[in-house]
């Protein structure tokens, strides 16, 4: 996943440094480079974020799932 987040910035940030003038970089790299990235980022990162929660919602109850063979060995 990240790979392609460094190939992106990568060819972003060539682009910026052809650019003619600092304020077309600088649009290029916010437009084009940042926030598409922080996109990416948060979308990819989503089922990691859902089983994140569900571990410290299932610490913090103290109930394991009714399928988890582990429950039944206490």
């Amino acid at each position: 996943m990240y790979i392609v987040a460094i190939g992106w910035a990568y060819v972003i940030l060539m682009m910026a440094i052809t650019a003619s003038s600092i304020g077309k970089a600088l649009a290029i790299l916010i437009l084009l480079g940042v926030l598409p990235l922080a996109l990416f980022v948060y979308a990819a990162d989503g089922p990691q974020r859902r089983r994140r929660s569900m571990a410290v919602t299932d610490g913090i109850t103290g109930q394991r799932d009714a399928a988890d063979p582990q429950s039944d060995k206490r």
